[in-house]
């Protein structure tokens, strides 16, 4: 899987507008009673009849910024579109490392504070868009069965981590051996450099610089890394394979019978590059297990960030996807 053989993406083709507003809600901590804000952004109205779609972000703590360009939905299809930054990135409450246990930052947590956004918001019926760990959440979500869900989209999620884990690894080996080495020793003066080669290839494609909307997130994380490092442990980027804080043991394989035309009674639509740090492997059981209707688009010139590498084709996939009658 060589990426140097194939055209580079093309990126965004046209820019997106601004969100209608934007603002704040409480949320109320499950396991402190702390008060925290959850900040979010709207495009388009929510007293409309189209249902809206909320979208979840990756990382974890990798803000939303770097999925701006899927507000496009709302221009083209009229559909509102909500995306918010998780409690501690992004404009949301940050926490210290030393403020909380790392135990603190568990799948509960982020579960809660969704349910809260969604109630607080006054939605009553909603579709939910999973990038990565967002995907990973909103499955989890899903499987609460609540009752205003119709479709669920996710894109580049790992159905368990030690299937990513063993992918991971795997795209690794075809690095040349003096990159694979550099990536192993994070003291080597050739790590960073090693690392991005790594994020060139499976990250996003886009060339020859990152959208600024991905350096925007990824310069966040590196200002605040407390969640990330917390469920993923080890360093805050994509170029560890070691997964060995919270989410390590997490896997929705088991469960996802439980995912039905009950559940998600609009269908699921699932969404990878062929390039994706979620590969097949990790895709698969989401199609073969689950109950309900299920949709698998794969984005030929994409690696994990399709809406980022062939935006247009992205939003028309997902934006006939919502628009479909079910």
């Amino acid at each position: 899987m060589d990426p140097t053989t194939y055209p580079p993406p093309p990126g965004q083709t046209r820019r997106y507008a601004p969100p209608t507003r934007s603002g704040t809600v409480r949320f109320r901590i499950p396991s402190t009673n702390d008060i925290a804000e959850t900040s979010y952004s709207i495009w388009g109205n929510l007293s409309s009849k189209k249902v809206p779609l909320i979208c979840v972000h990756g990382g974890p703590g990798i803000p939303h910024d770097y999925l701006l360009p899927i507000s496009l939905i709302s221009t083209d299809y009229t559909i509102p579109v909500v995306m918010y930054d998780q409690v501690g990135c992004g404009r949301s409450t940050h926490f210290s490392p030393h403020q909380y246990h790392p135990s603190f930052f568990t799948i509960d947590l982020f579960l809660a504070e969704l349910d809260n956004l969604i109630r607080c918001l006054g939605i009553t019926v909603y579709n939910l868009f999973g990038h990565s760990w967002g995907g990973m959440l909103i499955s989890s979500y899903a499987l609460t069965q609540p009752a205003g869900l119709r479709k669920l989209i996710l894109c580049s999620t790992p159905s368990s981590m030690k299937t990513f884990v063993q992918v991971s690894a795997e795209l690794r080996s075809f690095l040349p051996l003096e990159i694979q080495a550099s990536l192993s020793d994070p003291l080597s003066p050739e790590h960073a450099t090693a690392a991005m080669e790594l994020h060139r290839r499976h990250l996003c494609r886009v060339e020859p610089f990152f959208p600024e909307e991905l350096m925007t997130s990824l310069h966040s994380l590196a200002e605040n890394d407390t969640v990330h490092h917390a469920m993923n442990g080890g360093p805050s980027t994509p170029a560890s394979v070691d997964i060995n804080g919270s989410l390590k043991d997490w896997s929705v394989v088991s469960e996802l019978g439980l995912v039905t035309e009950k559940t998600v009674p609009g269908g699921v639509l699932l969404i990878n590059g062929y390039f994706d740090s979620a590969q097949d492997a990790c895709v698969l059981p989401w199609f073969s297990k689950i109950k309900a209707r299920v949709k698998w688009v794969q984005f030929a010139l994409s690696s994990s960030m399709p809406h980022l590498e062939e935006t247009d084709r992205f939003v028309g996939v997902v934006g006939r996807f919502l628009t479909t009658h079910s």
